[in-house]
């Protein structure tokens, strides 16, 4: 792409500006015409309207930070950012059609979700990489004519995209991706603890994160690569699901998956369906395996179809404590059964929690089951956990 360090720019102003060494100041009103182009190689303050549907605007810099601030945001129709040195955004900047990434960053608070760089009804831009990208937070804006859009964001030297599904109607989703720890957050107020979890859940990544923020439901795919040691978190691809830190209950829980691509390397995964504003942030985690502790016979088929034979999930234990809770989780992580004191006598059926009606027999599928054993009320000290098996 040939850079345009060099441009007219044509603008129509009502409006007070101000072009002082190191700033653009506008206090008013500026608008391009058809075919205009304007190009700033100083920093730029907006406390006017700087907010266009055509012409181009560019951002340049070689030796120092360029930079936007001021207490409205501007928009223009095609942009190009060429700073060595990054461009900061103290407030937002509006992209309409197109923008190219030349050289530099694009970096927003990471502890100001308002303020990102923003696709508005339009998801064109070109030339991201490791070296090129939104260091911070990024949004879009669905239209009605947009496809699948994934933000061009990273942290640092790595882009690291989140996509997420055309929605067709004017929902707004705003995401970042964080390379640290969750258990230790840096902008964000809570920890997300990993050992904090629903029990079908076995590892949770401790080395990065995402954020997405929006009111609508929608999918999500995340990405890893090798920086990401997917072989810390999961033997094969196929035990791993999408996580997210659930606001209500406090804890990490399954988001599910929908398709899984790659290998332990470098690959995708796509969530079923949710509300990001229901979790804090979401990142990639794995299932127990459906081999967990297959040495110790932990594994149980039953087959409730009334032949006297598998009918009912039996335990031996129950019989050698004095207290237990039993919990049954679907492939899901929501609870399908849950009882204290249980007797051998489950057959399969609902008990009116998660999404199964009250004595609703339950598919045949895979289910995950937690056993907690104690000789005193509410003093558990053993636990036996494994996969139940319903064939109908």
């Amino acid at each position: 792409m040939k850079y345009k360090k060099y441009i007219s720019f044509i603008f129509v102003i009502s409006s007070t500006i101000s072009i002082a060494q190191n700033a653009f100041y506008n206090t008013g009103n500026v608008q391009l015409h058809t075919g205009a182009q304007i190009g700033f190689h100083t920093d730029v303050i907006n406390d006017g309207v700087l907010d266009n549907y055509v012409g181009f605007a560019g951002f340049y810099a070689d030796n120092e930070t360029r930079i936007i601030s001021g207490t409205n945001r501007i928009a223009f129709f095609n942009v190009e950012i060429d700073a060595l040195q990054n461009l900061e955004l103290q407030n937002s900047l509006g992209v309409r059609n197109q923008l190219d990434f030349i050289n530099g960053q694009v970096i927003t608070p990471r502890n100001n979700t308002s303020i990102s760089l923003d696709f508005i009804n339009h998801d064109i831009y070109a030339g991201e990489d490791n070296d090129r990208h939104v260091n911070g937070y990024a949004s879009i804006k669905f239209g009605t004519r947009n496809s699948n859009f994934t933000f061009p964001i990273g942290d640092g030297t790595m882009l690291r995209p989140m996509s997420v599904p055309n929605a067709n109607k004017f929902y707004l989703f705003n995401g970042a991706y964080f390379y640290e720890d969750p258990n230790t957050p840096s902008t964000f107020t809570a920890s997300f603890l990993t050992d904090q979890k629903q029990a079908i859940i076995e590892n949770i990544s401790n080395l990065e994160f995402w954020d997405l923020d929006g009111n609508n439901e929608t999918r999500v795919t995340l990405t890893w690569n090798s920086r990401s040691d997917i072989t810390t978190l999961a033997n094969n691809i196929s035990q791993l699901i999408v996580v997210g830190w659930s606001k209500i209950d406090n804890q990490w829980v399954n988001l599910d998956v929908l398709e899984v691509t790659g290998n332990l390397s470098e690959g995708t995964i796509t969530s079923a369906a949710f509300v990001p504003n229901n979790y804090e942030v979401i990142t990639i985690g794995s299932l127990l395996s459906d081999e967990v502790d297959s040495g110790n016979n932990n594994n149980i088929l039953i087959s409730p179809n009334g032949d006297n034979l598998n009918d009912v999930l039996i335990f031996d234990e129950v019989n050698e404590f004095a207290h237990n809770k039993l919990t049954i989780y679907n492939r899901w992580g929501n609870i399908v059964y849950t009882t204290e004191d249980y007797r051998n006598d489950w057959d399969g059926t609902s008990n009116g929690r998660a999404i199964f009606n009250k004595q609703e027999k339950l598919p045949s599928a895979t289910y995950f089951y937690y056993l907690e054993l104690a000789d005193e009320p509410n003093t558990y000290q053993k636990l036996k956990k494994g996969w139940v098996y319903i064939t109908r």
